[in-house]
């Protein structure tokens, strides 16, 4: 873990050292403080990692990894508008601080600036770095916008969730890894595998990110539980509990996803015993397991280093243990 300490002291000098534009110091005051307050640099560390895999000095993989560290930024500033949040990571978020449309204008220049990192590379290597790119942020947003829908939509199939899931939290982790081969010239082969490491690797987290929304302790997740269940989203658990139960456990269940009382207080005691009863919690955990193996069989079709090898396992292993 000794590269993951150095390579994160890369990312934190590279962010300090972005220039920003002195010619509105309100709009650029509020993206020095949404990057000031930090976060697990989960995406960045892998672009770097990955261009290192491939026997590529990582140095040469920052700005696209500090290009995708600022898009995720931008994508959470509008959630936090999204949801109303106040706050995020233990401090006020921009739209709570300074209002909406400072913040809205705050995440729109962070991601002018994650196109104009990409600007470093040369002409062939930006060519792919920015494709790969605009397709990933243009996934993020369908994902973003398949979630909401979801939520008041009662027909929500298995596998339209799954493409949720890729769309919004996995197709970024993806991208991050394929970065960073891309700048290795790394070959296609090598390329399509590393992402797919990272998009089965982001679907297991997701997956479990959502059971411990139910089966989680709040003082460890970090959050109130059954927030899931609260609005309604059809999570792995919902899902799983529809494909385990008889009739009258997926009328039951399908009675409580429709309830419009949000807080009812028995609706998470009662969805959460049927989960229980379905064996969703289970099956959810198993899911997650397929996952896991889907991500570590893509990561030995690799051709690098056993040692780089192990430090992605290390890696995800730490990531299935914390937040994203």
């Amino acid at each position: 873990m000794g590269l993951i300490i150095e390579y994160n002291e890369m990312i934190k000098k590279g962010l300090n050292e972005i220039s920003f534009n002195d010619g509105s110091d309100s709009l650029y005051d509020t993206v020095k403080y949404f990057l000031d307050i930090g976060g697990k640099r989960v995406r960045p560390l892998l672009t770097l990692m990955s261009c290192s895999s491939f026997e590529c000095e990582p140095k040469f993989a920052l700005n696209a990894a500090l290009s995708v560290e600022l898009f995720h930024n931008f994508t959470l500033i509008h959630d936090d508008i999204m949801d109303s949040a106040t706050t995020r990571r233990g401090k006020e978020t921009i739209n709570k601080k300074w209002g909406n449309n400072s913040a809205i204008l705050s995440g729109d220049v962070m991601l002018i600036m994650a196109y104009e990192l990409l600007e470093n590379y040369d002409n062939n290597t930006y060519t792919h770095l920015n494709k790969l790119l605009n397709k990933s942020a243009k996934e993020v947003c369908e994902g973003q916008q398949m979630d909401m829908d979801f939520e008041s939509k009662s027909n929500v199939s298995f596998d339209q969730y799954i493409k949720m899931v890729s769309c919004k939290t996995a197709v970024l982790l993806g991208c991050a890894l394929k970065m960073g081969a891309i700048v290795a010239n790394a070959s296609i082969e090598d390329q399509e595998n590393i992402y797919q490491f990272g998009i089965n690797l982001g679907l297991a987290f997701q997956l479990r990110d959502d059971y411990l929304d139910t089966f989680g302790e709040e003082n460890i997740v970090g959050k109130k539980i059954g927030g899931d269940i609260i609005k309604n989203k059809k999570t792995v658990l919902y899902h799983m509990a529809i494909i385990n139960s008889n009739e009258a456990q997926k009328k039951d269940i399908t009675e409580l996803y429709n309830l419009k009382d949000l807080y009812n207080k028995n609706k998470i005691a009662k969805t959460t015993l049927l989960f229980k009863e379905t064996k969703a919690d289970i099956s959810s955990l198993e899911l997650v397991d397929q996952y896991n193996k889907k991500a570590i069989d893509s990561l030995n079709n690799l051709n690098i280093n056993q040692n780089f090898k192990n430090e992605f396992i290390a890696f995800a292993n730490n990531l299935m243990k914390r937040d994203l």
